[in-house]
């Protein structure tokens, strides 16, 4: 934790975050006015943090008192204490993106105007066309990709739905609507994904998918959410950009690491890619971008796209886990993987 870019009267506060709840609440009603900046914000996302760790604390004490493990209590000491760690690396994580991205205000441009319904493929990287599908495998599992037919409302703009769908033994895992917007220009916004995860419980008949969670899910305009650029139509080597933007819950941010790959451009992306399908989609044109989010942080993906085709690989360098593209039906190159 890089205390030294901290003043002192927030270090202060972030070791006793009830007594910083109640000086925020004394200096806002003093002001009439919030602190608006990137620093700003991920301070209050950290007391928010330390705050969420608290109530855990005491509802799973609650829990333990009615319970009859001995060993309950300290299993709750020991997670608010990492908890605790969490928030900090969050934190530090988001600093961190302030140094990148700049001191400003999260606000990005919204004008219906600037979007189409047309949904006809204007961006080579991330083609939205109506039947478009793509397969990726890897590690056991399959994530079925598709553009459907169907449409999403958000704060003026019409988005398209996309539906991404990750299995196992032909088993569903997740289940997630994204919601696209088209810009004229075409660059593809994020405006927001109805995300589920499931789990299958042995015994039940019949033996069904059961929801477990939605975290991640949210929409632009609801409950201060704001949309993020999913892919610029013309992406540059160097960029890094918000994808998505829903405080404490999906704040994903990309770096475009190349714009101009193929397979021996750069040892670090050849390590895990699959040469045979990077020579076959890439002529040193190909797109690579390092996924991250300051609430996973050191948690990092690598995503390759192809002109034409969209995305082919996906590649967790921490743990060489690969998903590449086994079956798509936009081009003819789809016809030889």
């Amino acid at each position: 934790m890089r205390i030294s870019r901290i003043p002192r009267h927030r270090r202060y506060l972030a070791l006793f975050p009830g007594l910083a709840l109640f000086t925020t609440l004394l200096l806002v009603g003093a002001t009439t006015s919030f602190a608006t900046g990137c620093e700003d914000t991920a301070d209050a996302m950290l007391l928010s943090c330390l705050h969420e760790g608290k109530d855990d604390f005491w509802s799973g004490t609650g829990i333990c008192l009615n319970g009859t493990d001995g060993r309950c209590q300290r299993g709750v000491r020991k997670e608010q204490k990492a908890m605790k760690r969490e928030c900090r690396a969050q934190h530090e994580a988001r600093l961190e993106l302030c140094d990148d991205l700049g001191e400003d205000r999260y606000d990005p441009s919204w004008d219906p105007d600037d979007f189409t319904d047309d949904f006809n493929g204007l961006n080579p990287y991330f083609p939205l066309e109506v039947g478009n599908f793509w397969v990726l495998e890897g590690g056991g599992e399959t994530i079925a990709i598709e553009v459907l037919d169907e449409t999403k409302y958000i704060d003026g703009v019409t988005c398209i739905v996309v539906r991404d769908l990750v299995s196992e033994d032909d088993e569903d895992l997740e289940d997630t609507d994204d919601w696209y917007g088209q810009a004229t220009n075409g660059d593809v916004h994020y405006c927001g994904e109805l995300s589920r995860d499931f789990v299958y419980v042995e015994g039940d008949m019949p033996l069904l998918r059961e929801l477990f969670e939605i975290e991640g899910s949210f929409k632009a305009g609801r409950d201060g959410d704001k949309p993020g650029i999913l892919m610029f139509s013309s992406p540059m080597t160097g960029q890094k950009y918000r994808q998505e933007w829903s405080l404490g819950n999906a704040e994903d941010v990309a770096e475009v690491l190349s714009h101009t790959y193929s397979f021996g451009s750069d040892p670090d992306l050849d390590e895990f890619a699959p040469a045979g399908l990077v020579n076959l989609l890439c002529n040193g044109d190909c797109v690579v971008t390092e996924d991250s989010s300051p609430h996973d942080p050191g948690e990092v993906e690598y995503k390759y796209y192809a002109p034409g085709i969209g995305l082919f690989l996906e590649v967790k360098p921490e743990d060489g886990e690969v998903f590449e593209l086994v079956e798509c039906n936009m081009d003819a190159r789809c016809n030889m993987l």
